[in-house]
């Protein structure tokens, strides 16, 4: 068996903290439409994964028995942001390996206002290996997501002498998608004149407008066999056709890019690539961690769309958008749809496999057959995964 089949998705509109519902019940919500978009009943799920990072441990059980209490396996899944995807990546392998017929990934998280932090200072911290780059590069004090990514967006400026109207123009054409996305949390028009004057967070250049904010939110995707889909006359065609993980190597310790995903993402990808013998030129659309738009720039080249050095032009010549080359962040990403983090990477493959079906709305991608998903998480660990139909 080379290929997972997507049984069914499902997602709730993504909120701001504190117009949230508790997690049990978004995730609950998120899961039941998994089933309803299958046609499956919660009694055939033989192992699930639930992903999050903020909440006590059998959380993951929590919500779940609000759905199905039937005493499989429920494996709770922290992996920083890329935890929605690395759920996924688990319940594909259980899949694949022969051990279930079908099994069920969901994340989900209630989130609190501000930069992400850490609820554990009485221990050492894995990001503290962050630190000597991030010295190295003058990263200013402050939440460890916003120096790493500010450092690495302010590293590439330098690098290639672009200005930061690059990550302007990637927030605006974020949020031109978002206006067709009814999950969006936002959906109001913006220019990228906007983006570059809103108030600066980081190093005289990146503003609130460049980063993505905390949400709470639901999603979830069940997986199945081939055989299994065909027993249950399941009509979804979309299949994973690669997949692959990947971590830190010394390099991310040397170089701010890097040590935000850039070489975690290369290399995932080009197992991918591989893997599903096609090549980058081969994609329709992509759902990338827009986390932080410097980030969505470094993930362009680390994903093989363009040149080392190449994403000015490649967003100039609108290759990255409705009529280029590649309709990146179709969704509005997680800067304008919101980053609730268990359940970012499994949003991600709900809109695919929408897209892919031809279920997109006003934002539908024409003639989608290869879509590529893109999620990562400081620490580290990158997911890159291939749809087809």
């Amino acid at each position: 068996m080379t290929s997972v089949r997507i049984a069914g998705v499902g997602m709730i509109p993504f909120c701001k903290p504190g117009k949230h519902q508790p997690y049990r019940v978004m995730a609950s919500k998120a899961i039941k439409l998994a089933l309803a978009d299958a046609g499956l009943e919660a009694k055939w799920i033989q192992q699930a994964y639930g992903a999050y990072i903020y909440g006590d441990s059998t959380s993951a059980q929590h919500a779940f028995y609000d759905v199905c209490q039937s005493g499989i396996p429920i494996i709770n899944v922290n992996n920083n942001c890329s935890s929605g995807s690395t759920a996924l990546f688990l319940a594909r392998q259980a899949v694949l390996s022969g051990q279930v017929e079908c099994a069920l990934a969901f994340g989900f998280e209630e989130m609190q206002p501000g930069a992400l932090g850490s609820h554990w200072q009485d221990r050492e911290s894995p990001f503290e290996r962050l630190d000597p780059v991030l010295h190295q590069f003058n990263a200013p004090h402050g939440p460890i997501a916003l120096r790493a990514f500010g450092a690495a967006g302010r590293h590439y400026m330098d690098k290639y002498h672009v200005g930061a109207d690059i990550f302007a123009k990637v927030a605006e054409k974020s949020r031109r998608h978002a206006i067709n996305n009814p999950y969006s949390m936002f959906s109001t028009p913006l220019t990228y004149q906007q983006v570059l004057d809103d108030k600066v967070i980081y190093d005289n250049y990146l503003t609130r407008l460049m980063a993505c904010p905390p949400t709470c939110g639901a999603a979830a995707v069940i997986v199945c066999s081939e055989a299994f889909a065909r027993q249950h006359s399941l009509s979804s065609q979309v299949k994973i056709l690669a997949q692959a993980m990947a971590t830190d190597t010394e390099l991310s310790w040397q170089d701010p890019i890097y040590a935000v995903g850039k070489g975690m993402s290369q290399r995932a990808a080009q197992q991918v690539y591989e893997d599903a013998g096609v090549s980058p030129n081969d994609i329709d659309v992509i759902e990338l961690h827009d986390c932080f738009t410097p980030n969505e720039v470094i993930t362009y080249e680390a994903l093989g769309l363009c040149p080392e050095g190449g994403a000015a032009q490649f967003i100039a010549d609108g290759d990255n958008t409705y009529g280029g080359r590649y309709v990146i962040g179709p969704s509005g990403g997680l800067m304008s749809k919101g980053h609730p983090i268990g359940a970012t990477g499994l949003a991600q493959c709900t809109e695919l496999t929408w897209h892919l079906r031809g279920q997109a709305g006003h934002r539908q991608v024409d003639n989608a057959k290869l879509a590529l998903q893109h999620n990562v998480g400081l620490g580290g660990a990158v997911v890159v995964t291939l749809y087809g139909v």
